[in-house]
């Protein structure tokens, strides 16, 4: 129902462009996330969009390099990485949230999607 792509092997400094398709029923009106997992370490917020694209919110680690984006036309969340760096090297996960917003909390989400591996090296 959330299947995610576009990861990938970057050198430092370089960008990568993450999509996320849905299921119609699970993105009308939902807001939606974007988490990271790096090895030996726990899930972790990246990004956040509400239902209709105007309220964004992102983890400190990744302002002002990272940028969500929706289009509620294709059912698809984007997230667009700038400056990567190796610790942004992580399984990137999507995920639908139970309310119109994209929280910050990984419980607030009921779906995920099965993840995309981005690897930076230095």
């Amino acid at each position: 129902q959330l299947q995610a792509s576009g990861g990938g092997s970057v050198q430092a400094g370089g960008s990568l462009k993450l999509s996320c398709a849905a299921s119609r029923r699970l993105f009308s009106n939902n807001g939606m996330g974007w988490f990271r997992q790096a090895p030996g370490e726990e899930r972790e917020f990246v990004a956040g969009i509400s239902w209709n694209g105007v309220s964004r919110t992102y983890a400190d680690s990744v302002t002002g390099r990272f940028t969500i984006s929706r289009d509620n036309s294709k059912n698809s969340v984007f997230l667009q990485m700038n400056s990567l760096n190796p610790e942004d090297t992580a399984v990137y996960y999507c995920a639908a949230s139970r309310t119109a917003y994209g929280s910050r909390h990984s419980t607030q989400y009921r779906y995920w999607g099965q993840g995309t591996l981005v690897t930076v090296s230095s």
